[in-house]
């Protein structure tokens, strides 16, 4: 990539579409960020130095409830963040299962639903006997 690349220049507009993106589905979207514009999901990333000053004090925190992860194999952001996958069994000591799925990328539960929903029960069907609400 060029250094005066831009993110979106690396981006290819597929034709036709992946078979998880139905017209009908891009249409929603469309529509959602017509109606409210772009900037709700863009300003996450603005505050991202914010996001990290406000969270210093956890920072090399354990996250210490069951938690799963899954994503897919094919998902840009996993180039970034491997390292930090590659440490979750330290990082997440209560860590449920890792699951990379093969050729699916960075919307995983758009891509493969049915693979995420399985895992997401299967999560919920042995943690959530075992949270109980505790009184406050």
């Amino acid at each position: 990539m060029p250094r005066d690349a831009r993110w979106l220049d690396t981006l290819i507009d597929p034709a036709p579409l992946p078979a998880w993106l139905t017209p009908a589905d891009l249409a929603v979207c469309s529509d959602a960020f017509t109606g409210s514009g772009f900037h709700g999901p863009l300003n996450w990333y603005r505050a991202i130095d914010r996001t990290w000053e406000l969270m210093a004090p956890w920072r090399n925190a354990p996250v210490m409830v069951p938690a799963p992860f899954m994503c897919g194999a094919e998902d840009r952001g996993l180039l970034l963040y491997r390292p930090a996958v590659e440490a979750l069994p330290q990082t997440v000591p209560l860590l449920t299962t890792s699951v990379l799925l093969p050729g699916c990328g960075h919307w995983a539960q758009q891509e493969r639903p049915d693979e995420v929903n399985a895992a997401l029960l299967e999560f919920l069907a042995v943690v959530a006997p075992t949270q109980r609400a505790r009184p406050a």
